[in-house]
């Protein structure tokens, strides 16, 4: 026979029969199995693996302490059994396959504790920490809770910043009946740009600001962009509130700020990816590239109509 063995409760001590107290030498058992009773788990293992190493089983098995063993002669450890197993592996072969979930390895490891199987505790220690590491959040979202603690964020990233402001209950109107899809949407877009960059660009959200819906673009610690998704239309004589989703418009101002990440200096194929008919805008530009301008693009949805469903521009 070889390995370890669960017997199962039947060979377990029966109830009112005291254990005994006894020493044991090694040389006297040598490669001779010996009986374990783990905490009702039963094991079948040899002196020679339990001293293998210098730890707190060598000691009860080499004869420098006293154990105790029940009228079958079964010795026991007064500790739980489940992973007992796995400690007599160790043992034999100086390496397991650790368990899968971290609650298991926690469990393993404060055996290996009480055995003072250091070896066996260093290995799941590195697992735990690997596993926290597998299972760090992909990205952190920081919810703001005052103006101040938004300007010291702004202020102190080193990334470009995009913040959706979305207060959907600060509005003294009634809603347009496609508005609540589309504060999803920009919630929604939010969430995968946030994905999709955020090694790059820090996200925020705010939820205590005056609009109801508005993305902000910063970079270098200045505000670059400012995208207003409500408008005021008119449906039967009343006002309605309407919340837009100009994707295109925060995709395009998402990838302006990334010109602003750390180095500060402008990536030209970036630039001209992003650049929107510059040529057109400004007289003044050249072949050789622009200035980047220091004044807020400010688009504001902000249109009143007589009808509900009427396509809304936009004004810059």
């Amino acid at each position: 026979m070889s390995g370890d063995t669960c017997l199962g409760s039947a060979l377990c001590p029966a109830a009112g029969h005291k254990p005994k107290a006894g020493g044991l030498k090694g040389s006297s058992l040598g490669n001779k199995y010996v009986r374990l009773n783990v905490g009702g788990s039963l094991y079948y293992t040899t002196v020679q693996v339990l001293t293998r190493h210098d730890t707190m089983l060598k000691a009860m098995f080499s004869g420098r302490m006293e154990v105790l063993t029940d009228k079958e002669g079964w010795i026991l450890i007064d500790r739980c059994g489940k992973h007992f197993g796995t400690i007599l592996n160790y043992l034999r072969d100086d390496t397991i396959a650790l368990p899968k979930h971290r609650q298991e390895i926690k469990e393993l490891m404060a055996e290996a504790k009480y055995y003072l199987i250091q070896g066996l505790v260093d290995m799941c220690q590195a697992a735990l920490q690997d596993k926290k590491d597998l299972y760090e959040p992909v990205c952190s979202i920081p919810i703001i809770t005052s103006p101040k603690e938004e300007e010291r964020l702004i202020e102190s990233s080193m990334k470009p910043v995009v913040k959706l402001l979305y207060n959907r209950s600060n509005n003294k109107y009634s809603y347009t009946s496609n508005s609540d899809d589309n504060l999803l949407k920009n919630i929604e877009l939010f969430d995968k740009l946030s994905l999709r960059f955020n090694g790059r660009v820090l996200f925020i959200k705010d939820v205590i600001g005056d609009e109801i819906c508005c993305w902000s673009f910063y970079g270098q610690g200045r505000k670059l962009a400012e995208v207003c998704c409500t408008s005021i239309v008119y449906a039967t004589e009343k006002k309605q509130t309407k919340v837009e989703f100009p994707e295109a418009r925060i995709y395009e101002e998402t990838l302006n700020v990334l010109l602003y990440e750390t180095p500060r200096v402008p990536d030209n194929s970036l630039l001209e990816a992003t650049s929107r008919s510059r040529s057109q805008a400004s007289h003044s530009e050249d072949d050789e590239g622009f200035e980047l301008r220091d004044r807020v693009r400010r688009i504001h949805v902000k249109r009143y109509s007589t009808y509900d469903d009427r396509q809304l521009g936009h004004c810059v």
